[in-house]
């Protein structure tokens, strides 16, 4: 049975391990050891019986927007919801944190978020920070063919 856990410090070479195609790939942003490990708590993971199967990090921009980061499901263990339950987990921690506003994602999968009712958005909404933090470091910048999304926490109220 796969279960969601937080990560801890020791889980860093299982994740790096995990995206390693991806990162090649330029579909997860390459994050040093270093960059992890200082956002470590941001980190919810997939296990079954001890083994990493996927992961995803809930990065908080500022009260109102938070961003999910990095969702991986090992290619054997796709198609069996991990990924959703994961989205769920970050949703939930997003409300129990006190994000007022949207989750933001940006994925090459935008059907998948779809799904779970994430709205696509222009790329222009994104906040100028988070391009400049995160996007410039991406294989594919300046041209990018991420689609960007949000779910809105506010429309639950």
């Amino acid at each position: 049975m796969v279960e969601l856990v937080k990560a801890n410090l020791s889980d860093i070479p299982a994740m790096q391990a995990l995206v390693v195609q991806e990162v090649k790939e330029g579909i997860i942003l390459k994050r040093s050891d270093d960059e992890v490990s200082t956002n470590i708590r941001s980190y919810v993971l997939a296990k079954e019986g001890g083994v990493l199967v996927g992961y995803a990090a809930l990065h908080i921009h500022s009260p109102h927007l938070a961003e999910i980061r990095s969702l991986i499901v090992a290619k054997e263990y796709r198609g069996r919801h991990i990924g959703e339950r994961i989205v769920q987990y970050t949703l939930e921690e997003a409300r129990t944190l006190g994000v007022e506003r949207e989750v933001l994602v940006l994925t090459y999968l935008p059907e998948f978020f779809k799904k779970l009712h994430f709205v696509e958005i222009s790329k222009e909404s994104i906040p100028e920070h988070k391009i400049w933090a995160d996007c410039i470091k991406c294989i594919h910048f300046p041209v990018c063919n991420e689609v960007s999304l949000v779910y809105r926490l506010d429309s639950e109220k």
